[in-house]
């Protein structure tokens, strides 16, 4: 373990390198801090706590997936053409929601639905998590396969329609508060805090950065590369999940649309990689990038401009951040 501990520590990058490195994430942060600036500027009450605090509940979904792909890329890998990425995720969320809602509305006690919820989104790792380490398949057609998969079996078991529903688990996250903060908001919180308390300070977090940054000498220092990688697709299914009954909660309903979240987890998750150290996601950057998008999002909503340039700017950015990340890696070495 110390070995690996070692080489994952060891500069392996020149002056220039580290140079570059460190004026794009001032970049990035340049730009966050300047967008804010301007959305504070011109946008009526952007600033306000009420709108912080709405942006943060409204970004609790997104950050809870954005999460889930981090951990994958963090295991696999952030090469973003043979690394690790899970494009199902967003799919995989609106299957779990159609379960949820289908067995709440068929008068299941709650624990079994929850409880079948997590099952199904966690299958949808399994299979995944099949598919990349036993299968060897690239994790992008090996998950761009899974999504349709979850895909075709929401629209099946939902026949394309809206699934109204409701049950005190979801009135309690829709409406319940804390010190004055709505229970999404302190989902998105603490789900952070606890996934950064196990990625970057147990030795889990550890050997999963070795394994994902060093496969060679993970293996050298006698660690199971396999189940780690497989372990971080059953923990994204895991974070859609559980990201899908947030979904029901502020819908009361699981809708057909649920994919289309994926635009929004992909930038977030990449994009937290160039607010990370070595373009390695960190739960604190791929959190700062959600940040960044709900209120990019929300700044667009206050100026009344349409929804469809969040979209555009979302895939500017992460056609920006792939550039970046892949001009900058190879002198890493």
């Amino acid at each position: 373990m110390s070995a690996v501990a070692d080489t994952m520590n060891t500069p392996a990058r020149s002056g220039g390198s580290r140079l570059a490195t460190f004026a794009i994430r001032l970049g990035a942060l340049a730009m966050f801090v300047l967008i804010m600036l301007y959305f504070a500027v011109t946008a009526p009450g952007f600033l306000s706590a009420f709108n912080i605090v709405n942006v943060i509940e409204q970004s609790a979904i997104l950050g809870v997936l954005a999460f889930g792909v981090a951990v994958v890329i963090i295991g696999g890998g952030s090469d973003v053409q043979t690394g690790g990425i899970d494009l199902s995720i967003a799919a995989n969320a609106g299957l779990c929601a159609a379960v949820y809602a289908l067995m709440t509305n068929a008068g299941y006690d709650q624990l079994l639905a929850v409880a079948a919820t997590f099952a199904t989104g966690m299958a949808i790792g399994c299979l995944n998590a099949f598919a990349v380490v036993w299968l060897r398949i690239l994790p992008l057609l090996a998950t761009l396969a899974a999504m349709n998969i979850a895909a075709g079996l929401e629209l099946t078991i939902t026949e394309n329609t809206v699934v109204g529903t409701t049950s005190p688990l979801l009135t309690l996250l829709a409406g319940g508060r804390f010190l004055d903060i709505s229970a999404l908001a302190w989902v998105l919180i603490l789900f952070a805090l606890l996934s950064a308390l196990v990625i970057h300070r147990t030795p889990v977090g550890v050997r999963l950065y070795a394994v994902g940054g060093h496969p060679e000498a993970a293996r050298a220092a006698g660690l199971g590369t396999a189940r780690y990688v497989a372990g971080t697709y059953i923990f994204s299914g895991f974070c859609a999940a559980f990201a899908s009954i947030l979904i029901v909660s502020r819908l009361s309903a699981s809708t057909p649309g649920t994919g289309e979240l994926l635009l929004s987890v992909l930038a977030a998750a990449l994009l937290g990689t160039v607010f990370s150290r070595r373009f390695i996601p960190t739960i604190g950057g791929t959190l700062l990038a959600v940040i960044f998008i709900g209120f990019l999002a929300n700044g667009f909503q206050l100026l009344s401009i349409s929804s469809y340039w969040v979209s555009g700017v979302q895939g500017a950015l992460i056609l920006l951040v792939v550039a970046v990340t892949t001009f900058a890696r190879p002198q890493e070495h």
